[in-house]
C-alpha cells in the first residue's frame, strides 16, 4: 500500500498556517484578521498600497488557483490583474463577511482535495498548464499566505498607529497579534 505521510504533514501545515493560534511562526490567517472591522479592511495606508480587503481577495485567488490544479484544470488560470487584485468602488459589512466566507470556504476545499489524495505521488506530478510540480505548488501556496498575513498586521499596526478610530480599535486592541512582542517590532 502507499503512503501519503507528506501529503498528510501538507495539511497540517495547511491548517496551522490558515487558522492555529499556536503556529511558531506567528500569527495565522485567521488570527490576523480578527478584529478587522470592514472600514479598516477598505482603508489603506498610503495611496499606492492595498488593503486589507485587497489582500484578502488576493490570498483566496491564488487557493482557488490551487483548488483547480489539484482537481486537473489545466486551463484555469489567473492571467488578469483584475482576477488577481480586486479594487473595491465600494466596500461595506455585507462585502466584508462575503470576502471572508470565501476565504473560508478556500481552505476547506484545499484541504478536501488535498485529503482526496491516495499517496504523495501527485506532490511530484506537474501542475497542469505550469512547469513546477504539486509540492512547489503547495508549499508555495503556504508560503504566500503566511506573507500576506504578515503584510495584514503591518497594516493593522500601522492603521492602530495612525488613529484609525477609536471605535475600530477597540476590538483590534483586544487581538492577540498585538502582546508585547509585537510592539517590540
Amino acid at each position: 500500500m502507499d503512503r501519503k505521510e507528506e501529503t498528510l504533514r501538507i495539511i497540517d501545515l495547511v491548517n496551522d498556517t490558515y487558522e492555529s493560534e499556536q503556529a511558531w511562526h506567528g500569527p495565522s490567517v485567521v488570527e490576523v484578521l480578527r478584529g478587522v472591522s470592514s472600514r479598516m479592511a477598505a482603508s489603506r495606508l498610503t495611496p499606492n498600497t492595498h488593503s486589507i480587503a485587497e489582500l484578502v481577495f488576493h490570498i483566496t485567488t491564488w487557493r482557488i488557483f490551487a483548488v483547480r490544479k489539484l482537481q486537473g484544470d489545466a486551463t484555469f488560470d489567473i492571467t488578469t490583474k483584475e482576477k488577481n487584485w480586486k479594487t473595491f468602488r465600494t466596500f461595506d459589512e455585507l462585502e466584508w463577511e462575503t470576502l471572508q466566507m470565501e476565504l473560508s470556504l478556500s481552505q476547506e476545499e484545499l484541504v478536501s482535495e488535498l485529503e482526496k489524495k491516495q499517496t504523495d505521488h501527485f506532490l511530484e506530478d506537474t501542475v497542469p498548464g505550469r512547469d513546477y510540480t504539486y509540492y512547489t505548488l503547495i508549499h508555495g501556496l503556504i508560503q504566500h499566505d503566511l506573507y500576506h498575513a504578515g503584510q495584514i498586521a503591518l497594516i493593522k499596526k500601522g492603521l492602530s498607529l495612525a488613529g484609525f478610530g477609536d471605535e475600530d480599535l477597540d476590538d483590534l486592541n483586544q487581538s492577540s497579534i498585538f502582546d508585547d512582542d509585537f510592539d517590540a517590532f
